[in-house]
């Protein structure tokens, strides 16, 4: 496929008078790794929220491969080849790492009731215990995650986002909470995970640095709206989004 992965057109979102997303646009082409950054307030969860189908925009147009998927649930969308993780870490804290994944899966697969009491590994272990190998955790993949540090439950939180074979992630602030020492392990691992695995990540995060040396192209959100778009290189020479963001 040539077009992109992912296409937003004239995205809006109000709560009352205020306009959250205001008007947003842009396209993800096939294994790009996408920035989006801007400061507290921008509307970048919003944004993102409203491509996830967690709640529902106002106007505008969603697309993934060429298909509409304006207003699908989250479960459709895990359906159809999207994988997403959030600011707060959603990892069974009961379980074990491996049937965090297992159950990531099967939620791909259909409902919560079978994401629970589905046999078995449900002939999804392989590929959870590669996924566990490639993320380095397998001298934790049989305790509860529960038990884990919270740098370690980040990683089980990513690597579930990975168990559908995604098209798409999109990952909401990954290094967020995250001891500085893991942050470089962490864009390694999403860099050998893109360079693999061939598909596109849109990520939003605080840590500059981070996005800067990690993502191909990266939107700037001031207030609901596109400020810029461009490489790290263009971001960074952009005094505009200096002035309204870098604080330069």
């Amino acid at each position: 496929m040539t077009g992109p992965v992912l296409k937003v057109t004239g995205l809006k979102k109000a709560y009352g008078a205020i306009q959250a997303v205001d008007g947003v646009s842009f396209e993800v082409m096939p294994g790009e790794i996408f920035g989006v950054i801007g400061p507290n307030g921008s509307g970048k969860t919003t944004m993102f929220n409203s491509v996830l189908g967690q709640i529902e925009p106002d106007a505008g147009r969603v697309e993934l491969n060429g298909q509409d998927i304006t207003g699908l649930s989250p479960m459709e969308l895990n359906q159809r080849g999207v994988g997403r993780t959030f600011q707060t870490l959603q990892v069974f804290g009961k379980m074990t790492v491996r049937d965090n994944l297992l159950v990531a899966a099967q939620e791909h697969r259909g409902n919560l009731a079978s994401r629970i009491f589905a046999p078995g590994d449900s002939g999804l272990g392989a590929k959870a215990d590669a996924l566990i190998d490639q993320f380095r955790i397998s001298h934790v993949a049989q305790m509860k995650a529960g038990q884990l540090s919270y740098g370690q439950q980040k990683l089980v939180d990513i690597a579930m986002a990975f168990m559908s074979d995604p098209d798409l992630v999109l990952l909401d602030e990954p290094c967020a909470g995250v001891n500085p020492s893991l942050v470089d392990g962490i864009s390694k691992l999403l860099r050998e995970l893109n360079a693999i695995r061939k598909g596109s990540f849109v990520i939003i995060e605080h840590n500059m640095d981070f996005v800067m040396d990690l993502c191909h192209r990266i939107l700037v959100m001031v207030e609901g709206r596109v400020m810029a778009v461009g490489t790290p290189a263009e971001i960074r020479g952009n005094k505009d989004v200096l002035d309204a963001y870098l604080g330069n």
